[in-house]
C-alpha cells in the first residue's frame, strides 16, 4: 500500500486514518520559532462525513486508501440495498442504508451516479447534481398567501420533501439540485 510524506499531503487525496477511508480537506505546514516543523491536516471521513484535524510531525507518514470513485447506473431497491451496475463491465454491487448517506431519496432508476467503492464495497453514493422529479403530494397554492416566503413543501415519487413556490401543482414534474435538496424549476 502506498503512503504519503507530510510534504507530500495535498488537498483531495484520499488516506486511511485509524482503518478508514477519509478526504483531505485542508492542510497548513507550520515551522515555529522554536521546536520541530509539524503539518496540521483537516480531513473528512468518507463514511460518516465527519470532519476532524490530526496533527503530525513533517517526519511522519500516513497510508493511502485503496478508494476508487466510479460513474454507475442506479438500478432497483430491494428494500434493504440499492443496486448499481458498471455500464462498461456490467459488474454489479449493492450498498446498505449507511453507503447510501442519503442519496437514495433522489434516486428514481437508471441515473448516473459517482460510487466510491472501498475494497469493492460501496461507501458513498453521489447523485446527479440535477433530478427531475414528480411532485405526489403538495397542498393547492392559496391566492394571497405570500406573507410567508411564497413556499409550501411537496413530497416527490422518491418521497423526499422539497420546498417549491406556490403556483407549482399535484402531478408536476420539477427540477431539483440534490446538493442543496432545493427546488431549480418546473420541467416542461
Amino acid at each position: 500500500m502506498a503512503s504519503y510524506g507530510m510534504n507530500d499531503v495535498k488537498n483531495g487525496q484520499k488516506i486511511l486514518v485509524n482503518n478508514e477511508p477519509a478526504v483531505i480537506t485542508d492542510t497548513e505546514y507550520v515551522k515555529p520559532g522554536k521546536g520541530q516543523a509539524f503539518t496540521r491536516v483537516k480531513y473528512r471521513q468518507i463514511r460518516t462525513g465527519r470532519v476532524q484535524e490530526i496533527t503530525m510531525k513533517s517526519t511522519d507518514s500516513v497510508e493511502a486508501a485503496d478508494v476508487l470513485d466510479t460513474d454507475m447506473q442506479y438500478l432497483y431497491s430491494d428494500g434493504e440495498y440499492w443496486h448499481f451496475m458498471n455500464p462498461e463491465s456490467f459488474e454489479q454491487v449493492q450498498a446498505d442504508k449507511a453507503g447510501m448517506g442519503g442519496a437514495e431519496k433522489w434516486l428514481k432508476g437508471e441515473e448516473e451516479c459517482v460510487v466510491t467503492l472501498w475494497n469493492g464495497t460501496p461507501i458513498a453514493v453521489q447523485p446527479p447534481n440535477f433530478v427531475e422529479l414528480q411532485i405526489t403530494e403538495t397542498d393547492p397554492g392559496v391566492r394571497g398567501d405570500t406573507s410567508g416566503g411564497g413556499g409550501k413543501p411537496a413530497t416527490l415519487e422518491t418521497g423526499a420533501v422539497v420546498r417549491v413556490p406556490l403556483f407549482v401543482g399535484q402531478e408536476e414534474v420539477i427540477k431539483v439540485d440534490t446538493r442543496s435538496g432545493e427546488y431549480v424549476s418546473r420541467v416542461k
